[in-house]
């Protein structure tokens, strides 16, 4: 008999994400997901400024707060033909180090790590247990047995009160669980400094762009000047900031976050073949060290590996009206040509058309359209994207700091390279990430430091700022990796003015709904043969989905025409 399971909304934040399962003896049979909330910024986008868009795409996202409007100054620049000062280019990179190592950390220990730790086994912890675990995992100073107990009483006492708060809604002591509580005291103990840590390195983000979340940036480079003795400049007391900041996420990358990673992994051997779901990955490149249109000088490499074959890394052309491709058959969306046909980007439109049902849904119908995301294909293909991604197409790449981590962490747990294709792969891909770009950092901040010193101040290049100077039609498009894997964005510029947008975001990739031709996409694919022990508490569907850090988009509120609360669904 299938038992069919609804999880609604799915993650721990903003929400939006709705899976539905179908569960026969004990294991996953089929799945489906659906985005819940439209997303229409495209539309907001048209007939504005281009040198502005950022700032309203921007707004698609309050968690990676800066990702969009980096994207969008990209695509505007590589309509117009602007190439960004050296300096740019770092701060930049540094932003986007500085975000992609907050997110790591946050989704992780915030979002995910609740998943595999049961906070309540911690309360039966030896704290001097603890602590002979973690100083035999690193050197992180705080790894005390008094630490522990103070943490541990920290625990307790939230317990006890009975208030709500981040541990009172979940389901301790679900055999999925797996820690000894020694394990679970550690992790437990991280997650409340990864709410001091992930806060300080967005600081960065502030230095340069002059607040978080949101952050400002400018078509043609950066809208902060660089003087080493001005007060309201980029001078020498925020560039040693900055180095602190890198210097502090550095540490707790190497010696907290990767370590707690590995240990966890340890106990969860069978989850190294679950949840792997496709084995298709798609990465776009990122993090330039001369200029973004230079594609042999990014850290991470752009490309395609098929079918987790790591002998072969295929080419991915964004502007490839053949290969990439986005389909609505199965979204709350139109086409002029029709729900079947796949668009590329650069020609897609943004056409709302719900035909769905009236929240709070029962089971959906999905043999009509269920979701608010659509279905992008690269020749015909579903991709994962994301750091798991990025990591298989590194090592197939051989790209030697990729190969080097990779094999030094799995040679810890023992497992082969095939391991990674799954739900502890892709935890342990985002937790080596973000030890890669600590060391990256370093290297950006000393790029811009030695250009500084050479006198070259620059951080603007204002030619072809001016409208007059632009063509009557402009098209342009940038393809960039955020935390959470491909980003790409598409403008058409007409008599001065943004004529279309369209953005390609991570979860569209991994999230979206069967294409026509019945192929699923990352999420449902990677929640097949999954097991679940009780379908009233499916433990096992929320740890494989949140392996991806889903991000639908910013919160909204659901009302009633009338004003009246329709419906409020409870999550961990």
């Amino acid at each position: 008999m299938i038992k069919k399971v609804v999880v609604d909304p799915l993650t721990r934040i903003e929400g939006h994400l709705r899976i539905e399962a179908d569960i026969e003896n004990g294991k996953i049979v089929d799945a489906f997901s659906t985005g819940t909330m439209v997303r229409g910024i495209e539309i907001i986008a048209q007939n504005r400024d281009p040198r502005d868009v950022w700032a309203y795409v921007g707004r698609v996202c309050g968690v990676c707060t800066s990702m969009h409007s980096l994207v969008s100054v990209r695509a505007v620049e590589n309509a117009l033909g602007i190439v960004v000062p050296p300096n740019a280019e770092m701060v930049r990179n540094l932003m986007l180090g500085a975000l992609t190592m907050q997110d790591h950390i946050t989704h992780f220990y915030q979002l995910q790590a609740l998943d595999w730790v049961d906070v309540v086994s911690a309360l039966k912890a030896d704290p001097k247990e603890s602590a002979a675990i973690a100083q035999s995992m690193s050197a992180w100073p705080k790894n005390s047995i008094g630490y522990f107990t103070e943490v541990q009483q920290k625990i307790k006492k939230f317990v006890e009160s009975k208030q709500f708060n981040i541990f009172s809604n979940a389901y301790w002591g679900h055999p999925a669980y797996k820690l000894p509580p020694a394990v679970n005291l550690i992790a437990v103990a991280h997650y409340l400094e990864a709410l001091d840590i992930q806060k300080e390195i967005v600081k960065i983000q502030t230095i340069f762009g002059g607040k978080n979340p949101h952050p400002n940036f400018l078509v043609g480079g950066m809208a902060c000047a660089v003087n080493i003795d001005g007060p309201n400049a980029i001078n020498l007391e925020r560039l040693s900031w900055v180095f602190q900041i890198i210097k502090q996420a550095e540490n707790f990358a190497k010696q907290v976050y990767l370590p707690d990673v590995l240990a966890i992994a340890s106990y969860y051997p069978e989850w190294t073949k679950i949840g792997g779901g496709l084995t298709n990955y798609l990465a776009s490149g990122d993090f330039p060290m001369t200029h973004f249109n230079d594609l042999g000088s990014y850290k991470a490499v752009r490309g395609i590996v098929r079918d987790m074959n790591m002998s072969v890394v295929e080419e991915f052309d964004p502007m490839s009206h053949d290969g990439l491709v986005e389909y609505v058959n199965n979204a709350w969306y139109d086409y002029p040509q029709g729900k079947n046909v796949g668009l590329h980007p650069s020609v897609g439109e943004t056409i709302l058309n719900y035909t769905g049902k009236t929240p709070p849904y029962d089971y959906l119908n999905h043999n009509e359209p269920y979701s608010w995301i659509k279905t992008p294909r690269y020749k015909g293909m579903p991709m994962e994207v994301g750091p798991l991604a990025r990591f298989v197409v590194n090592y197939a790449a051989k790209n030697k700091p990729y190969v080097e981590l990779t094999d030094r962490c799995l040679k810890k747990l023992n497992l082969p390279i095939e391991a990674l294709h799954s739900a502890v792969g892709r935890t342990l891909a985002r937790s080596m990430e973000c030890v890669l770009i600590s060391d990256w950092m370093n290297e950006f901040y000393q790029q811009l430091v030695d250009n500084i010193k050479k006198g070259d101040y620059r951080m603007f290049n204002s030619t072809y700022w001016e409208p007059s100077t632009w063509p009557k039609k402009a098209q342009g498009f940038a393809v960039c990796e955020a935390p959470r894997g491909s980003v790409a964005h598409y403008v058409d510029i007409e008599d001065k003015l943004v004529k279309r947008y369209q953005m390609v975001v991570p979860t569209t990739w991994n999230a979206s709904p069967r294409d026509p031709q019945g192929q699923r996409s990352a999420f449902e694919a990677s929640l097949l043969d999954v097991p679940v022990h009780d379908a009233a508490a499916p433990l096992e569907i929320i740890r494989t989905i949140h392996t991806f850090d889903p991000c639908m988009a910013c919160a909204v509120h659901l009302y009633s025409e009338d004003g009246k609360h329709v419906h409020q669904f409870d999550t961990f």
